[in-house]
């Protein structure tokens, strides 16, 4: 991706996995993220995920350059990895899937997945795979503005594999809710794991089967 850094300074249109689209002020490319302005906030977007990028005209490009620097502490490596352990404890919205973002905060950084705890979900694990963005509250305001009650420092009472895949095999006969509960079909409880795919007793006791690689986030309602 470091075709990209020829570009830096210049605004850019990017399409992201999901038919999104992001504007803004290209403001440093990596390996595996790149970081744009979009006049409010810094947006990392793992480069994975990028469908295409476009230079905007001038004339067609309205946003100031920032004044201040990004949020995260980044390197000349820009890798993903060290920028979500950077991001931990910090409030952010990120996207995965669907139209609604997440907000809340990472508290861990796993070899595929985040530990993420929103104060709608609770507890959540993120796949990495299908992490799409990642903004940085740009002021320390708290998620819905909640008290420090309401988010605890430490929400997290299960030990953590180091992989998803073994991660949700450790949640076998437990109720929880795949990709947000988009549909009925996803929400469940977990009767068995066999070669990637996932069999969920749903709410009428019928077997749903899922495939792992296509699970972005899980939580336990």
């Amino acid at each position: 991706m470091k075709i990209y850094t020829q570009f830096i300074g210049e605004g850019v249109k990017i399409e992201v996995s999901g038919k999104k689209t992001i504007n803004g002020i290209l403001i440093e490319v990596g390996n595996e993220i790149l970081i744009v302005f979009n006049g409010e906030d810094y947006i990392y977007i793992p480069n994975g995920h990028i469908q295409t990028l476009h230079i905007l005209p001038r004339e067609d490009f309205s946003i100031a350059e920032p004044t201040n620097m990004p949020v995260l502490e980044q390197d000349d490596e820009l890798a993903l990895r060290k920028i979500l352990n950077s991001a931990k404890g910090v409030f952010l919205e990120i996207y995965v899937t669907g139209n609604q973002p997440l907000h809340g905060y990472i508290t861990h950084v796993m070899n595929n997945y985040i530990s993420f705890y929103s104060p709608v979900y609770k507890t959540m694990l993120i796949s990495l795979q299908h992490l799409k963005w990642m903004i940085p509250y740009s002021s320390n305001i708290s998620p819905y503005k909640l008290s420090q009650e309401n988010l605890p420092v430490n929400p997290l009472s299960m030990s953590l594999a180091r992989s998803f895949e073994v991660q949700i095999g450790k949640l076998s006969d437990k109720l929880i809710v795949f990709n947000l509960g988009k549909n009925e079909d996803l929400i469940g409880k977990i009767e068995n794991i066999d070669n990637n795919i996932i069999e969920i007793i749903t709410a009428r006791g019928n077997s749903s089967f899922l495939n792992l690689q296509h699970i972005q986030t899980v939580h336990i309602p």
